[in-house]
């Protein structure tokens, strides 16, 4: 089973059961609902920042970062 699911999915899916028994921990121990929210979103905010990142343009290679330099020197050898 586990050759049909993606890394990204297990690593996922481990996170989201570890925030939600953290959460769950905090409302059990009586905590404020302000408190539990923070806790949310100091738990979320990496994988935000992840989706945010993978969903940018890819990032320039070695070869197109030359390229581009050598392209702008004016046409001197």
């Amino acid at each position: 089973m586990l050759q049909t699911v993606s890394r990204a999915w297990i690593v996922g899916g481990i996170w989201s059961a570890a925030l939600a028994s953290v959460i769950a921990t905090s409302m059990a121990m009586d905590a404020r609902l302000s408190t539990s929210a923070l806790l949310f979103v100091i738990g979320a905010a990496p994988a935000v920042v992840m989706i945010l990142i993978r969903a940018g343009a890819p990032s320039a290679s070695v070869t197109e970062i030359l390229h581009s330099v050598n392209a702008d020197d004016g046409g001197r050898s």
